[in-house]
């Protein structure tokens, strides 16, 4: 014991690995947000984009007022009371301290008020589904402000975009007048998706047989990017378009440029564009069938298809009773693709009709390279990898399941 009545320390040789390692740690976390300064997300050109990075910045901001000092405690503690330091009070009874317990608790509680109070109000202020009341910062919505509608569609692997009030349609590129409140309405005519700007707002869902909807406006002329942030096969990585801001009078040049150059988009032309491809070049569409958007979200625009509305209202009214079994082949969503040749980027023989995805084999939709120039084309037989059957064993099908026998 020596004179203050405490245990005396084994020196040990210093170490200073756990400071190394925290400094190095600081400094990667410093130049990651640097870096991230410049990016899109964080210099937003749309009001509501905009709003979203100031609340990452101000939730950020929240919790590094404890990460920080719980970081520079830890350095403080471990330098402070090093095995060497022997001037360092040691004091292996101590076991509470009312002071020290209210600020551990306290600074917590208050952060997590303040983060659910900013959480609260951004969930509905920055609702997608809203509209909009202010076109920026400074400037208010006037009441009688036009807003521009657009109708999304996402495809594999391309966006088609409806302008309803223009009648006119374009693939993988979008545009709207600066300043101006821009309504989307969302939707997708294959597996789920996400459409999303980062420029100008967060990213939304689209799914088949339903719709979502987003309110934004773009503040900054310029060209930006959009893409897909839901994986959906094989063509995602390449499922971009533009989309540009412009002035009034550069819109209008745009629209005119559309109406020029466009074709006829219909219920056939929706059906082979609709087919599994990457890389879509931008296209025009200068007149659109009535009611084509509608069939997309009911799911009717295959011929002999049932819509979703027209099964809504069949439910509402109680049902078909013993003669809805008529509605069986209307209500099968699914199939068309398989039996015009065009399935899903998943499906393999014998469903599709070609072999499935192995060696130089490319997935549905993809562009041939110069390696497997054949790719997509229908094969008659499984190819020698087809199955999964163990070395020696003969290259056919598979035998049939146990479960197979119908319900």
């Amino acid at each position: 014991m020596n004179s203050y009545g405490k245990l005396p320390r084994t020196p040990a040789p210093p170490s200073r690995r756990l400071s190394n390692i925290l400094r190095t740690g600081g400094v990667l976390l410093f130049a990651v947000i640097l870096a991230g300064c410049d990016t899109v997300i964080l210099n937003p050109s749309g009001y509501v984009a905009l709003q979203q990075r100031n609340l990452i910045i101000v939730s950020t901001i929240l919790m590094l007022l404890i990460i920080v000092p719980v970081i520079a405690l830890t350095l403080i503690f471990a330098r402070r009371y090093r095995a060497d330091n022997k001037d360092a009070v040691y004091d292996p009874d101590w076991h509470h301290s009312t002071q020290l317990e209210v600020v551990i608790w306290t600074a917590p509680l208050l952060i997590i008020i303040a983060l659910g109070a900013i959480t609260w109000l951004a969930t509905h202020t920055l609702d997608p589904y809203r509209p909009l009341t202010r076109i920026d910062g400074e400037q208010a919505l006037p009441a009688d402000a036009k807003h521009l509608d657009i109708q999304v569609v996402a495809l594999d692997w391309k966006w088609l975009f409806f302008y309803p009030e223009l009648g006119i349609a374009s693939v993988n590129e979008l545009a709207a007048p600066v300043d101006v409140p821009v309504s989307f309405k969302i939707t997708s005519a294959t597996v789920m998706n996400s459409f999303f700007i980062p420029a100008l707002a967060g990213q939304v869902y689209a799914m088949a047989g339903m719709q979502t909807q987003l309110h934004a406006v773009i503040n900054e002329e310029g060209v930006y990017n959009g893409f897909s942030a839901n994986y959906s096969g094989s063509g995602f990585s390449r499922m971009n378009f533009a989309f540009h801001g412009m002035s009034q009078e550069g819109f209008d040049e745009w629209v005119a440029k559309v109406k020029r150059e466009g074709k006829n988009l219909d219920r056939a032309a929706f059906m082979w564009l609709e087919k599994p491809s990457e890389q879509a070049p931008v296209q025009y569409f200068a007149t659109v069938e009535n009611g084509l958007y509608d069939a997309v979200l009911n799911m009717c625009v295959a011929p002999g298809k049932m819509c979703m509305s027209e099964m809504h209202h069949i439910d509402a009214m109680g049902g078909a009773g013993t003669e809805s079994h008529e509605n069986r082949e209307r209500l099968q969503y699914d199939n068309h693709r398989a039996e015009h040749g065009d399935e899903a980027s998943g499906a393999t023989f014998p469903a599709s009709g070609r072999p499935p995805r192995s060696g130089d084999v490319q997935p549905e939709g993809m562009k041939p390279d110069a390696v497997a120039p054949e790719a997509n084309q229908p094969q008659s037989e499984p190819d020698a990898h087809q199955g999964h059957g163990v070395p020696g064993s003969p290259d056919t099908p598979a035998p049939a399941q146990l479960n197979d026998k119908p319900n």
